[in-house]
């Protein structure tokens, strides 16, 4: 999802301040009995967050593409119900909130994870082919967030995350591409937290903004379970900084 570094431990950047990590692994958490989608679940840090969540007590859906990598998922990650689903097409996310409502009732959590890198070339070099992609990656959120918000804003303690980019604060020619797909990402969601503040102070929606995802997986599934101990009010429309330790 974004571009990669080396594997250090992470924390939050002191400009920013994240909910604590100390979330219960037990049952007797904020999460049990909770009901958590992870799209994009198929990536490492897909299966960190799927891990992370499921420890903590939640029903974690994981949602992808690619059945091979969902039976991947499922075999490492025991009692992740998995689902193949086109994100990027809303009828396909309608009837995947369909079958999960039928199931298991509505969501409490929706963890966004779905994207890509394309760029390089500076400006001139920004193709539509690039575009294309990394849009679709927005379209993803835009379907997922429509479909479920109904369900984020009954839910007693509802949670949206998506994870941004540090190019949206200092974006580049060669990224401009991403840097806009990011941007809109990360508009959309701060849209969707002011729309959980006017109808749903008890739920929140947030935006974990990240150099790169290497090395910071497992602490993003801390962090993801965490959520649902800090108060929603103060995580509404927050950007949380994760960085490498220097």
């Amino acid at each position: 999802m974004t571009d990669q570094e080396g594997s250090t431990p992470a924390r939050f950047s002191p400009e920013e301040t994240g909910p604590t990590s100390a979330m219960s692994t037990t049952e007797d958490g904020a999460l049990a009995g909770r009901l958590v989608l992870i799209a994009g679940a198929t990536s490492a840090s897909g299966e960190a967050v799927a891990r992370a969540l499921t420890a903590a007590g939640a029903t974690v859906l994981a949602v992808g593409a690619r059945q091979e990598a969902l039976e991947a998922l499922a075999d490492a990650v025991p009692g992740v119900d998995t689902r193949v689903c086109d994100l990027a097409d809303r009828d396909a996310v309608a009837e995947l909130a369909m079958r999960i409502h039928l199931k298991f009732g509505r969501i409490d959590g929706l963890v966004h994870l779905v994207g890509g890198w394309r760029g390089g070339g500076g400006i001139a070099g920004q193709s539509d082919e690039d575009w294309e992609f990394l849009e679709r990656g927005f379209r993803t959120l835009r379907n997922t967030t429509r479909v479920f918000y109904d369900d984020l804003i009954a839910s007693p303690a509802g949670r949206l995350a998506i994870v941004s980019s540090t190019v949206v604060d200092s974006p580049y020619a060669g990224g401009a591409n991403y840097a806009a797909a990011k941007a809109a990402a990360d508009a959309w969601t701060r849209a969707v937290a002011q729309g959980f503040a006017k109808q749903a102070p008890q739920s929140a929606a947030v935006v974990f903004v990240v150099k790169t995802l290497a090395g910071l997986e497992e602490r993003l599934g801390d962090e993801v379970v965490a959520l649902w101990d800090a108060d929603a009010a103060s995580l509404n429309g927050a950007r949380l900084k994760l960085r490498m330790d220097g």
